[in-house]
């Protein structure tokens, strides 16, 4: 008569808690709407890059001044750059008896422009110049092709 009673009371036990367990899942009972979030307004950025002329490695003229203009707009670019991801610093000073021996700034930047646009591009005097644009909405339209960024519109629970 005891394990009868013993049986009864482990398939009770059983019972109560996988329909606890089955009764708490939010997995199988919610269904979720997201939808696109657009900011309300985009910053547009500007960069200017510059680049010698006659410092260009080439005996020709004509090709040191397209070096020129691709080194501007490669400086350009940078800039955009650090505007947009910031700049990295780092500092390495080495001390002996209190004085300093070695004193090193290094700086870098990293990271990746789409959607930028050049607006001119003109020698001045020996230099050459670059001016770029960067509209904050065209990038936000080329991740939104790339990658669907959404939020919650709705949950219904069933």
């Amino acid at each position: 008569m005891k394990l009868k009673n013993k049986n009864l009371f482990v398939a009770l036990i059983w019972t109560v808690s996988t329909s606890f367990l089955l009764g708490c899942s939010s997995v199988y009972d919610t269904h979720v709407q997201w939808q696109t979030v657009k900011p309300e307004t985009f910053p547009v950025l500007n960069a200017v890059g510059y680049a010698p002329i006659s410092l260009q490695k080439s005996s020709n003229e004509t090709q040191r001044m397209l070096m020129a203009l691709k080194a501007s707009k490669i400086a350009a670019y940078a800039e955009l750059a650090e505007q947009v991801y910031g700049q990295q610093v780092s500092n390495q000073v080495s001390m002996s008896d209190l004085l300093i021996n070695n004193d090193q700034l290094t700086a870098s930047i990293k990271g990746v422009i789409r959607g930028a646009k050049v607006v001119k591009s003109y020698p001045v005097g020996d230099t050459y110049a670059t001016e770029l644009s960067l509209d904050f909405e065209d990038v936000y339209n080329i991740y939104q092709a790339n990658q669907n960024r959404k939020e919650i519109k709705e949950v219904t629970y069933f």
